[in-house]
């Protein structure tokens, strides 16, 4: 039985919520994606939300013409505000990713994903400057510089893979951040500009940037890095499998930021982890399963000691890096597959989203909060083994003796496991169908609700003894209010059918 204290230790950390992924940013034009999106604000609430291709050819912004003889550029912003648009609509703000680079203003012709985002510097740095002051300026002009002040202002994506910036050439990025940092603070002093938004294995990036951005007295607002822990892909058709590592790797990666970082002039920014998952890939199907909301619940539970937020990528399977999904479940990055259906690893988020502010305990297995009406909140979830040598155990318990205010506690438990809150299992099942039919999106939604149960729990000397018995790779969240019984007193449940009670 673990005892949990009756007096906070603290907040419990919202970091999680900061900011969510996306696809590239021009799918918001779409109405599945803001469907989805509207869904996950109502039952989430993230305030930021990040992905790629906002100056890319697919929003149109950069339209150069020749005209009498002298070559012009025109910036355009159609695209761009309909989509800023719909995401203040949904109740979310953008956190903005300067990239990639228009195809008329690159140097080269090196592309990355389906949709062919350029990887190559700008062929005019002064170009380059103009397109992003008009750009931030025309957000500002259009929204006002108070909102604009809380978009956070990212500088590329990646710049030390190849695929994402031309043969990763870290002085040439540090050139384009420097243009870009120095533009952004010309539109106004209080934007927050910051990068390098590093894939993992690249922390000595950090410390150079650190180097060039205090010897070049270059303009750093916060740092950004991404996080995964998976090994190479093993492809097979239209997926692929990887190992994956402990989560604690996920937390090591969000701790080293601020470990490297000390003593330079950026050791007090914010930490900004811009992606992280399991997999770095989007057709991995350990992403729709209900072993990776139990993977992912202690990072959840302890990031926020470690960032200052850690962005889930994405928040949709709304993705087309590698193409268009070839199946409803393909093993994509997001939260809810195309057409809505929530996956495991959302409820996580949910049950997150349903935890109280005071913080009481948190251990291995278990998150214990408190709400300011005294309502007490549990989210629990089994260990489970990445390395996949075993299927983790049938059956964990947990006990936990809880401080509460009342004689009696109402028992909310909702369940997510193999076979509950699961429709990928139920998928499976039903034949994994590429397109589902209409009745079988029916039934795969009523499959991906959580098992809800109710009781009544008796308390003795300020205190409820829960014991949880959790199932192979179950998240559950436990909420326990206090009963206040209006019950009349002549109620008896034997009168029920007729029998008399003195």
């Amino acid at each position: 039985m673990s005892t949990v204290p009756a007096e906070p230790t603290g907040r419990l950390s919202d970091a999680w919520r900061f900011c969510v992924g996306t696809g590239r940013i021009e799918l918001a034009l779409r109405r599945d994606y803001q469907d989805s999106l509207a869904l996950i604000q109502r039952e989430i609430g993230f305030r930021h939300i990040r992905g790629h291709g906002l100056l890319s050819d697919g929003m149109g912004v950069y339209r150069p013409y020749d005209h009498e003889g002298t070559r012009r550029t025109h910036h355009s912003f159609t695209y761009v505000d309909q989509v800023v648009d719909a995401l203040l609509t949904a109740g979310i703000r953008p956190f903005l990713e300067l990239g990639f680079m228009p195809a008329e203003l690159a140097s080269g012709s090196r592309t990355v994903f389906w949709w062919q985002g350029n990887v190559t510097p700008p062929r005019s740095h002064r170009e380059w400057a103009d397109l992003v002051r008009s750009t931030l300026a025309h957000l500002v002009d259009r929204y006002g510089l108070d909102e604009v002040r809380t978009w956070p202002i990212e500088v590329w994506n990646e710049p030390n893979l190849p695929d994402f910036w031309q043969d990763a050439d870290e002085k040439a990025y540090h050139r384009l951040y420097e243009v870009t940092a120095h533009t952004v603070k010309e539109v106004d002093a209080g934007l927050q500009v910051g990068g390098p938004a590093i894939s993992p294995g690249a922390d000595d990036w950090l410390e150079r940037f650190a180097e060039f951005a205090e010897h070049r007295d270059v303009p750093v607002d916060f740092v950004s890095k991404h996080a995964y822990t998976s090994g190479p892909a093993q492809h097979v058709p239209f997926g692929v499998h990887q190992t994956l590592a402990p989560a604690s790797g996920l937390l090591d990666q969000f701790a080293t930021p601020r470990a490297l970082l000390k003593g330079t002039r950026l050791a007090e920014l914010p930490v900004h982890i811009t992606e992280f998952n399991s997999s770095y890939r989007p057709d991995n199907p350990i992403h729709d399963t209900a072993f990776h909301a139990a993977y992912l619940a202690p990072v959840l539970a302890h990031g926020g000691d470690l960032a200052d937020s850690f962005s889930y990528w994405t928040f949709s399977d709304m993705f087309e890096e590698i193409g268009v999904p070839t199946a409803l479940f393909h093993g994509g990055f997001g939260l809810l597959t195309h057409r809505q259906i929530r996956k495991p690893t959302y409820h996580l988020y949910t049950f997150m989203a349903r935890m109280g502010p005071d913080l009481l305990a948190r251990g291995d297995d278990h998150l214990v909060t408190r709400h300011p009406d005294g309502r007490i909140t549990v989210l629990a979830w089994a260990p489970v083994d990445p390395t996949g040598e075993s299927p983790g155990p049938d059956r964990h318990l947990l006990r936990l003796s809880l401080p509460v205010v009342a004689r009696e506690v109402f028992v909310r438990r909702s369940t997510v496991d193999e076979e509950h809150g699961n429709a990928y299992t139920a998928w499976r099942h039903m034949g994994s169908p590429r397109s589902p039919k209409p009745g079988q999106l029916d039934i795969l939604h009523e499959a991906a609700e959580p098992a809800r149960s109710h009781r009544r729990l008796p308390t003795r000397e300020g205190r409820a003894e829960l014991d949880l018995t959790l199932s192979r790779h179950e998240i559950t969240l436990v909420e326990l209010t206090p009963v206040t019984d209006e019950a009349p007193p002549w109620w008896d449940e034997r009168r029920l059918l007729g029998e008399a009670v003195a």
